[in-house]
């Protein structure tokens, strides 16, 4: 560790300005999970750390009749136990859970979760400076990449690590994004930037820009959502292939669809290929196993990868069949 200067933000402008200032490098620190370790493996030195700790304004969960508003600095735990979350956006809730320990669920926070750093070991590590630090070379491509993405991974495969960002995919969120001069709201889709863009960061946050609110929409009566996890341990583990779905069925016939893939890529990947081979289907026809097969067309696994391919396409068929069972049992 070194010296470094740590601000407590009076509002959201105060701690925008204060991460804008001409000449320092700094950071937000919210709930600590991930950043504390970045401090210690000095993949980070910032001159400066602002904490959002003192900003009730961007706690809560606010939940009207067409929309959830959930403040960025809200944490796993309370988003989790939540009855509405619970009963309303299952898929939140059970990304939620998935999360780390019961321990780091009640500290670490939303905004915090979908902000997190990569934790490809590379990148992680002070012996390897790779392109995402700033380095000319990916050692992942060539190396050891059992847990790297499939998509997009031609500049550099890491896997964003967030299970929140999965299910608020396929819920079809929106994130508030504020700063001292603005506030503007971006699909959550658009918040996170590919690898291919930019290799070195994660998201189009810019300088004194705050994460601040997620608001997802109120799902239709018809609606049903669901997250699953592939992992290697049950309890603490990133996940080496997750699913967020959320499926519209109207008539017995599935009106509208959205996947997101998790562990996969170096952003939540929108599974396009899936969501237009299950639209338009009637419910008894639709073959999941052919749904889990066209969400991972067009993956590129690395060397030591290729079963996050298999991993993925299960996680999505068992995921369309668990929700449109569902569906038929409500129609019993």
């Amino acid at each position: 560790m070194y010296g470094f200067e740590f601000v407590n933000a009076q509002s959201v402008d105060d701690a925008g300005r204060r991460l804008a200032e001409n000449g320092t490098v700094a950071n937000i620190i919210a709930g600590g999970t991930d950043l504390l370790g970045e401090l210690k493996q000095g993949t980070l030195s910032p001159q400066r750390l602002v904490s959002l700790q003192g900003l009730d304004d961007l706690r809560g969960i606010v939940v009207d009749g067409q929309r959830a508003k959930i403040g960025a600095m809200t944490t796993i735990a309370d988003i989790a136990a939540h009855p509405v979350i619970r009963s309303h956006y299952s898929a939140l809730a059970q990304a939620c859970d998935s999360v780390a320990t019961p321990q780091i669920r009640n500290v670490g926070t939303l905004g915090g979760n979908l902000c997190q750093r990569p934790r490809c070991w590379y990148y992680r590590s002070p012996l390897f400076d790779c392109r995402k630090k700033g380095g000319v070379e990916c050692f992942a491509i060539d190396g050891a990449n059992k847990f790297h993405a499939i998509f997009d991974n031609a500049a550099c495969p890491i896997v964003h690590p967030s299970d929140t960002a999965v299910a608020l995919s396929a819920l079809d969120a929106s994130v508030m994004i504020a700063s001292p001069n603005e506030i503007r709201s971006l699909p959550m889709q658009s918040f996170f930037s590919s690898s291919s863009a930019d290799v070195t960061t994660e998201n189009i946050l810019g300088a004194g820009e705050i994460l601040s609110q997620i608001i997802i929409p109120t799902p239709s009566p018809n609606s049903r959502n669901i997250f699953l996890k592939a992992k290697e341990r049950q309890a603490m583990d990133f996940a080496l292939a997750s699913v967020g779905l959320s499926l519209d069925v109207v008539d017995d016939v599935v009106a509208s669809a959205r996947i997101a893939l998790g562990g996969v890529a170096p952003v939540p990947y929108k599974a396009t290929n899936a969501e237009q081979a299950i639209v338009g289907k009637p419910v008894s026809n639709i073959d999941a196993g052919a749904i889990g097969q066209a969400a991972v067309r067009g993956a590129a696994p690395l060397s030591d990868n290729g079963y996050k391919v298999r991993l993925a396409s299960g996680l999505v068929a068992r995921a369309v069949r668990t929700l449109l069972q569902d569906d038929r049992d409500a129609l019993q």
